[in-house]
């Protein structure tokens, strides 16, 4: 039995660049352009994981690329993940270090993040899993395996320490516990 309306918040850390509120809009008297670059920026802990992350989708990429295939589809499949989600993170990056969200105000960026890394993050479970099973004990293909399953780990780090997803119950001003269409 429901004491009110469920209400589902998420909320992104101010660690490393996050958005909150007001952050698009500009200072009085400021141009949207002054101050574009984020010095600060890469010293965050967001940005160092979104480093690791690249670093390790790149190797992964590398292994795989520079082995023999015995399965076609599943590699090109890994490799394809693999890029997209490296351009992705490197997007994310750019944006945060040059503070493109003042500039894209159109976009909500830390939902955009979000989903990015929500999709992102299972294809890439997805190939690192296809890319296991289909190594054969070629030692390239272990090792583009494994660091697909690191920066899998990674991506799921980034989720968990970014973006902070609660349940609570609103109060719908019933102080006795009883239904407020049984008073």
């Amino acid at each position: 039995m429901s004491h009110g309306a469920g209400l589902v918040r998420t909320t992104c850390s101010s660690s490393g660049g996050a958005l909150g509120p007001g952050a698009g809009a500009a200072q009085p008297g400021a141009s949207p352009l002054e101050g574009l670059l984020d010095p600060g920026y890469p010293r965050t802990h967001a940005a160092l994981l979104k480093v690791a992350q690249m670093v390790t989708l790149l190797i992964a990429f590398i292994c795989v690329r520079s082995s023999l295939w015995t399965d076609y589809s599943a590699y090109s499949y890994f490799e394809v993940v693999t890029i997209c989600d490296l351009i992705m993170i490197l997007a994310f990056y750019l944006v945060h270090l040059f503070r493109f969200y003042r500039v894209l105000t159109c976009i909500s960026w830390p939902l955009s993040e979000l989903l990015h890394y929500l999709i992102g993050t299972l294809l890439l479970l997805i190939a690192s899993i296809v890319a296991a099973s289909k190594s054969y004990n070629q030692s390239g293909l272990v090792a583009g395996a494994i660091f697909g399953f690191v920066a899998t780990f990674l991506c799921m780090a980034s989720m968990w320490l970014s973006y902070k997803v609660s349940c609570v119950t609103q109060s719908t001003g019933v102080l006795t516990g009883i239904p407020h269409f049984l008073h």
